[in-house]
C-alpha cells in the first residue's frame, strides 16, 4: 500500500486545459459563460484558491485572445489531445504536481476541490477521483505527481495519448477517491450536456 505521507511534497500547480476545439459542442467550450465569466476564467479562479500557481493550457494560436492576467502554458506540440496539455505543463515545471482540470466541468465546485487536495497521496503516480458514470478513474480532475512525469513520456513514446490508459495500466500507484459530490464531475461536451448542466444549475 502507498503511503499518503510525503515529508516534503511538491508544490502544487493548477492546470486548466483550454486547448480543445470543441467540435461536438460547436462552440469553444472555454468562453461559456456558466457562470458569468468565461468557463476557462472561471476554473482558474477555483483552482487558485487550492493551488500555488495557476496555469491556463491552450493552442499555440489562443494565445493572444486570453486575458493577460492569466498565466499561460501553451501547447508544446500538436495531435495527443488533453495529454499535450499535461505534458507541457510538466515540461514547463517538471518539479511540480499538478491538479489537472478540463474546462468543461462547470459544475465543479471548491469543495470537491478540497477533497482531492486534503486528500493527495503525494507518493503516488497520481491522486484521481473515480467516475460515478462509469467507474473508470477520471483524468482530467487528477492531480498528477511529478513521477508521473516519465511515464506519461513513455506512454507518448508508444503512441499512446490516452491519459485515462496510463491511470489504468498503473492502477497500483493511483490513489483512487470516490466523489462527494458525483455531478462536479459532469463533463458537457454536447448541446445536450449542456441543456442537462443548465437544468443542474438552477437547482442550486
Amino acid at each position: 500500500m502507498i503511503s499518503k505521507e510525503a515529508s516534503n511534497p511538491p508544490p502544487l500547480y493548477g492546470l486548466v486545459l483550454a486547448g480543445g476545439k470543441s467540435v461536438r459542442m460547436g462552440q469553444d467550450k472555454g468562453i461559456i459563460k456558466w457562470h458569468g465569466t468565461e468557463q476557462r476564467y472561471y476554473m482558474a479562479d477555483l483552482l487558485k484558491s487550492a493551488c500555488a500557481n495557476v496555469f491556463i493550457s491552450c493552442r499555440a494560436e489562443q494565445q493572444n485572445e486570453i486575458d493577460p492576467r492569466y498565466n499561460l502554458i501553451p501547447d508544446s506540440y500538436t495531435g495527443s489531445g488533453p495529454m499535450t496539455g499535461i505534458h507541457s505543463a510538466f515540461k514547463a515545471h517538471p518539479a511540480a504536481a499538478w491538479l489537472v482540470t478540463a474546462c468543461d466541468l462547470p459544475l465543479l465546485d471548491i469543495a470537491t476541490l478540497e477533497y482531492v487536495v486534503t486528500n493527495r497521496n503525494a507518493n503516488a503516480l497520481a491522486t484521481t477521483f473515480q467516475s460515478p458514470f462509469d467507474g473508470l478513474p477520471e483524468p482530467l480532475i487528477t492531480i498528477w505527481e511529478p513521477a508521473a512525469y516519465e511515464v506519461l513520456l513513455s506512454f507518448l513514446a508508444d503512441g499512446m495519448t490516452c491519459p485515462r490508459k496510463v491511470l489504468i495500466r498503473n492502477a497500483e500507484r493511483v490513489t483512487m477517491l470516490k466523489a462527494p459530490n458525483p455531478d462536479a464531475l459532469m463533463n458537457a461536451n454536447t448541446p445536450e450536456d449542456a441543456d442537462k448542466v443548465k437544468a443542474l444549475l438552477k437547482r442550486i
